[in-house]
């Protein structure tokens, strides 16, 4: 068992992978020799060499195009987009292309590739920068969607990404890199589609995902030794697949949900939740659905805004009590 960062758990995640099978490359801009953006890729190069560690112009369209390329022929690519903002530049890739292929060729060909994102706010990079898309991506059929928010999810997680023979994207939250957390010595393999309960409770259950996680975490323990209120907080880490069992099943058990987004409102992960849950798990509800979001603004870059927008613990604990107590 050892302490790792968020950072260095992304860097052993692809470097298990790649000393497993071969067939595993990987490309995006500065990602070689320069050891990433985030620092997230440092000492791949090294190790791996130029064939199967490669540097790309920057462009987006031309790294996920390689990426699709070299997974219709065999390869199992991981193609970085530095910030995934930046996916609205090869939105017809990730909606138009990878995730239709195996189905518009009855299964003859198969995209087994992995798209990681620096995601989410935080880090002061302003509007273009800063946004957290998983809301963009779920609704995407044939994507697999991940966002994990520790170091071993981050690795575990990774590891199911590499190996399904479906394009994933990986949402890694830019603000988590610096986190540490205890990972277990060797292989580290998850699944796809598994929500984790982080704290059992009993009045309320609180979803939460990536940077919302331990926020969620700190507002629980307020909330039981300020208001008597003891939540289950659960990390989603999947939205496709969905763990929805993980979910109604704690519904069924505490009667309340709340979710922590740091999605813009409208439209944002919780609101499918929050159906699924009002249509499979209505009778077991003892109040409404209550979604705790960013409002729906362009991400300030100054840091009180940018704090201000973001769902923090005092934020949870305030609208969670009053509903509660209300």
């Amino acid at each position: 068992m050892a302490e790792l960062s968020y950072r260095d758990a992304v860097i052993r995640a692809i470097s298990q992978e790649m000393r497993r099978d071969n067939n595993v490359v990987f490309l995006g801009e500065d990602v070689a020799k320069a050891g990433g953006v985030f620092k997230a890729t440092v000492g791949l190069y090294e190790e791996f060499g130029p064939l199967r560690v490669r540097d790309t112009p920057i462009s987006e369209q031309a790294i996920l195009g390689a990426a699709m390329g070299a997974a219709m022929t065999g390869l199992r690519p991981i193609a970085e987009l530095m910030f995934s903002d930046f996916a609205a530049v090869c939105f017809d890739f990730i909606a138009n292309e990878m995730p239709k292929l195996a189905y518009m060729t009855n299964g003859q060909l198969t995209c087994p590739l992995v798209i990681r994102t620096g995601n989410g706010a935080g880090v002061r990079f302003g509007a273009q920068h800063s946004q957290s898309i998983e809301n963009w991506t779920m609704m995407i059929p044939g994507l697999k969607v991940v966002a994990p928010s520790s170091p071993v999810d981050v690795i575990g997680l990774f590891a199911a990404a590499v190996r399904d023979n479906n394009p994933v994207i990986f949402h890694e939250h830019k603000a988590l890199y610096a986190t540490k957390g205890e990972v277990p010595d060797g292989e580290i393999v998850d699944t796809l589609g598994t929500a984790k309960i982080l704290r059992p409770g009993k009045d309320c259950t609180i979803l939460a995902l990536a940077l919302m996680v331990p926020r969620a975490l700190e507002a629980a323990e307020i909330l039981a030794r300020e208001h008597g209120i003891d939540a289950e907080v659960i990390d989603v880490r999947s939205l496709v697949p969905l763990d929805t069992q993980t979910i109604l099943g704690s519904v069924a058990r505490t009667g309340r949900l709340f979710t922590v987004e740091e999605n813009p409102r409208l439209l944002g992960w919780g609101a499918e939740i929050a159906s699924i849950v009002a249509d499979e798990a209505f009778w077991d509800l003892d109040g409404p659905i209550v979604r705790i979001t960013t409002p729906h603004i362009p991400l300030p870059a100054a840091d009180h805004l940018e704090d201000l927008a973001l769902p923090n613990a005092a934020r949870i604990v305030d609208k969670i009590a009053r509903v509660m107590n209300g």
